[in-house]
């Protein structure tokens, strides 16, 4: 599979040593802002985009981890050049309705996630079951909480957001989230409050508590590097091509839809 990777950050860095790893090709590396004078690759650096699908080296497919300020208008002008986009950035939600209209206008393809590790959307599964095993003992209170590196540009995290949608839609009495720190007021009985926090390098910890006045019940995934989120990406994309039959799917994806298809 030949990749055109947007962004050349230490993401894009891991992204394109995953899809090297797994044998394919990347074309061409995009970023504006990087130091670097060349790619790992060997790959041509370029730091304008849009640009046209033969100076991206015809690629099957684009890569996009950059930020949530670009990230929209990166999957519009790829989507425009008739080529599919996996998309890693986060904190663009607001967006998405607009970007999948360029998408299906251009009958191409998206598939974005918040989190593309195995075990984050494992993570996932585990906190719906336990959510909706809950549900009925009124007495175990929820809450959760996600901290990652100070230099993180979204709060709450996206895999956050994910994460509360799995719970909320395993559970009758909770309704809504309350990503604040509460000031004064109380919280109803059918709000979640989930809180995050930013310090340091922490590559990223999501936990979700079931709290009663016996005892408490906490589910934690606390990732150690972003290298699962690198190759996750990289099955996402190969998944996204259609490998097996070599016809590439059109829609909207996500994560979710990748491990129904691959997981048991």
């Amino acid at each position: 599979m030949k990749i055109a990777l947007i962004g050349y950050g230490k993401m894009g860095k891991m992204v394109e040593a995953a899809a090297l790893a797994r044998g394919h090709t990347i074309t061409v590396v995009i970023d504006p802002f990087t130091s670097d004078t060349e790619s790992a690759s060997g790959a041509v650096l370029l730091r304008t985009f849009p640009v046209t699908a033969e100076a991206a080296g015809n690629p099957d497919l684009f890569m996009e981890f950059t930020n949530p300020k670009t990230a929209p208008d990166n999957v519009k002008a790829a989507a425009a050049l008739g080529k599919s986009v996996v998309c890693g950035t986060t904190g663009w939600s607001e967006d998405l309705q607009e970007v999948s209209a360029a998408v299906g206008k251009a009958c191409t393809t998206l598939l974005w996630s918040a989190n593309f590790s195995l075990g984050v959307n494992l993570f996932y599964r585990i906190a719906g079951y336990a959510a909706a095993l809950l549900d009925p003992y009124v007495e175990y209170d929820v809450g959760g909480a996600e901290t990652h590196h100070r230099k993180k540009a979204d709060s709450p995290s996206g895999t956050a957001k994910t994460l509360m949608e799995h719970v909320l839609g395993a559970m009758k009495r909770k309704n809504k989230v309350f990503w604040t720190a509460p000031s004064g007021e109380t919280l109803a009985e059918d709000t979640i409050h989930f809180a995050s926090q930013r310090y340091g390098s922490v590559p990223g910890i999501h936990s979700l508590f079931f709290d009663s006045p016996a005892d408490t019940i906490e589910i934690t995934h606390t990732v150690r590097n972003r290298e699962g989120l690198a190759s996750g990406a990289v099955i996402a994309a190969e998944w996204l091509a259609g490998p097996e039959t070599g016809e590439t799917r059109s829609g909207i994806y996500t994560m979710e839809d990748v491990f129904n298809d691959i997981l048991p």
